[in-house]
């Protein structure tokens, strides 16, 4: 199993950003180089201003195909949309034309993924603000892949080291998230999760469920989301054999599960599950997708405008969302050999 090289469909995000720098670094590391192949999916002329920017000595192999990928070392594939002027294109900023390319991008490494030509799609930063200038009217990456791969629910992970969390609300207000913290849901959002951690590696995962109130209700004095749906949806998962623990005070739970208590969480909301993964790795955190039919990961951080350019942007979300990735693949491989 270890022999086997996925293939990942790797976009390069908001072209006026620094997904396409972090891309040309996240392939030169010798270790991505080591287990995976990956083929960018974007604009050729755009990676080609992005080598120059980083100083790294590769070669833009542009093809319009997976099959004519090159193989020789310091060869960086891009399936080329050529939907980028780069003659016009000005890094740092918000542009309707640049949030087009981007969604060209998660489009076609999609439906890639889809069809079977690539195993896995590794998505580059985009801005929400260019995609809806560009059209696109969706709160965010994982609404979009759901869209495209004809899910009417997608749930997000988020990852750092041995941290995972699995949300049960992401991107609408607060208010609202409290009214979508009920039994189905939790229980749909811990099976995915359960799931998914599997395909990291972890054979039984331990789980933790957090309370939605302070102190986790504290009996119903704090609020009654615990009692009516939280305790509800723990009390089913144990009759299916999931090692469940909660629901514990939101302020403990994540901070046991970092300490190895645990093996996966489930926020109630964005900002509740979003806060520790920041904590813990703001760098190297991972977003993954699940649900959908397809694997998908994902840097865990925004376009980084201010360093668009520069040549300076950290890769490391994206190494690790490449490496986590190829786990994933190399695990779900295993298991459909079993």
């Amino acid at each position: 199993m270890n022999n086997y090289t996925p293939l990942l469909a790797i976009t390069m995000g908001d072209p006026a950003g620094a997904g396409p720098e972090i891309a040309v670094k996240a392939l030169n590391d010798p270790e991505v180089r080591s287990i995976c192949r990956g083929l960018v999916i974007g604009d050729a002329n755009v990676m080609r201003a992005a080598v120059e920017i980083v100083g790294i000595p590769m070669e833009v192999h542009a093809v319009s195909s997976s099959d004519e990928m090159g193989i020789e070392e310091g060869v960086l594939n891009v399936l080329d949309l050529k939907d980028v002027d780069v003659s016009t294109l000005v890094r740092g900023r918000i542009a309707a034309s640049a949030g087009k390319a981007a969604y060209d991008a998660v489009e076609k490494g999609t439906l890639l993924t889809l069809e079977g030509t690539t195993d896995a799609i590794v998505t580059g930063p985009l801005n929400k603000d260019a995609l809806n200038q560009a059209g696109y009217h969706f709160p965010g990456h994982t609404q979009i892949l759901a869209h495209l791969c004809g899910v009417s629910d997608a749930v997000m992970m988020l990852t750092a080291d041995n941290l995972r969390i699995a949300h049960v609300s992401t991107h609408v207000s607060l208010r609202e998230s409290c009214d979508l913290v009920n039994k189905d849901r939790i229980l749909r959002v811990l099976h995915l999760g359960v799931e998914a951690t599997k395909s990291m590696g972890v054979e039984t995962p331990r789980v933790v469920i957090p309370g939605l109130n302070p102190h986790s209700g504290e009996g119903g004095l704090f609020g009654a989301e615990e009692e009516l749906h939280i305790i509800p949806a723990i009390e089913e998962a144990k009759t299916l054999g999931i090692d469940v623990r909660g629901p514990l005070p939101p302020d403990t739970a994540f901070l046991r599960a970092f300490r190895g208590e645990f093996d996966l969480a489930i926020a109630m909301y964005h900002d509740q599950g979003h806060i520790p993964i920041k904590m813990v790795g703001f760098e190297k955190g991972v977003n993954v997708t699940l649900g959908l039919p397809i694997i998908r990961t994902s840097v865990d951080h925004g376009t980084v405008f201010g360093k668009a350019g520069k040549g300076t942007a950290d890769p490391l979300s994206l190494i690790e969302a490449i490496k986590l990735a190829t786990t994933m693949c190399r695990t779900r491989r295993q298991l459909h050999r079993s």
